[in-house]
């Protein structure tokens, strides 16, 4: 794994620490571990999206507003590299 996409994602895990209100280290989350099924609920998962934004600078459109989107870490990394890869931001 490159150190971008490392500093990412131990980036999305300290906002998944803060918002997510997981019942289990977010540090300790695999990255394609269900964020759902490990205790996310929808509530927290918009909170963790707008973590994100702050995070990243960056805006989730209409399209990504979806379970999907925020199920894993690596969805969410993979969302956010699509975003800054093609400059959405706000």
């Amino acid at each position: 794994m490159s150190e971008r996409r490392k500093d990412m994602e131990d980036e999305i895990r300290r906002v998944l620490a803060t918002y997510a209100r997981l019942p289990v280290d977010a540090m300790a989350i695999a990255p394609d571990a269900d964020l759902f099924r490990a205790g996310m609920t929808s509530h927290a998962s918009v909170n963790v999206m707008l973590g994100l934004e702050e995070a990243f600078d960056i805006e989730f459109p209409e399209a990504m507003l979806r379970k999907a989107t925020f199920e894993s870490i690596a969805a969410i990394r993979d969302a956010i590299e699509e975003l800054t890869s093609v400059g959405v931001s706000r």
